[in-house]
């Protein structure tokens, strides 16, 4: 059976784990192997964090794994596929969930954990997503070596929503976002251009609520980005869904 899909892009991999927790394990260990291979080759890898109940599991478990692996974690680089446009020690933010989880915690340096701006640094989404667009750019290293995803039972993946008119931004890193139909309204996120500029794509989704939306994008022919965004990112060398039995429910 042929390993890559008709455009030359990896066919999606699917790892199904019995609950959350056997999730959020699976993950983390593979980020840990992930990250000692390539500080090995002399890398200092760049990874795309997303937020979430199942986000939070993964990173507890990371600091959990990560205080005794052979990673240094001064010299990974994180960044975000998305973020609430809201006060930076708002609850909603997904970088201070990540931070209280284990970024604070695990020795990562502060210099390459690169927060999209809050609203103590810009006025409005769209002038956070142009700092943020910088960057990426400046300290983005290229590419992301792991970009974590989650999805919505909609179907979005980070702050690109179905039928929302930055699903055609093709020529900007990032954007902002208002009216967003799961609060808060305002946000900032990643176009598909940045976030398929990575070698690693790991959907990570837990619950039955996310288990349509699962199935659809891992459907023989799935919808287009218009109606399922999840469908508009690929990783150069893999693409992982990483499911709970849950999620996994209606997958084909």
């Amino acid at each position: 059976m042929s390993t890559t899909s008709g455009g030359g892009l990896p066919v999606p991999l699917v790892e199904v784990h019995e609950t959350a927790d056997d999730l959020a394990t699976a993950v983390a260990g593979a980020l840990v192997r992930r990250l000692t291979v390539r500080q090995a080759a002399g890398d200092v890898p760049t990874v795309g964090l997303t937020g979430g109940s199942i986000a939070d599991k993964i990173h507890r478990e990371v600091a959990r794994l990560g205080a005794t692996s052979e990673v240094d974690w001064s010299r990974v680089s994180f960044f975000w596929g998305d973020e609430r446009f809201v006060a930076a020690d708002s609850d909603d933010r997904n970088a201070k969930q990540a931070r209280e989880a284990f970024l604070d915690t695990i020795g990562a340096d502060p210099a390459r954990v690169h927060e999209i701006p809050s609203t103590a640094d810009a006025d409005t989404a769209e002038a956070a997503a142009a700092a943020y667009a910088d960057t990426v750019r400046s300290q983005g290293g290229g590419e992301f070596d792991v970009l974590m995803l989650g999805v919505g039972p909609d179907g979005h993946i980070a702050s690109l929503f179905p039928g929302f008119p930055q699903l055609d931004v093709d020529d900007a890193i990032a954007v902002g976002v208002t009216g967003s139909p799961k609060p808060p309204p305002e946000r900032v996120s990643l176009t598909f251009p940045a976030l398929n500029h990575s070698a690693e794509v790991w959907f990570v989704v837990s619950g039955d609520g996310k288990a349509e939306a699962v199935g659809r994008a891992l459907a023989a022919e799935p919808p287009g980005v218009h109606e399922l965004p999840a469908t508009g990112v690929r990783g150069r060398t893999a693409t992982i869904w990483f499911l709970d039995r849950d999620a996994a429910s209606r997958v084909p």
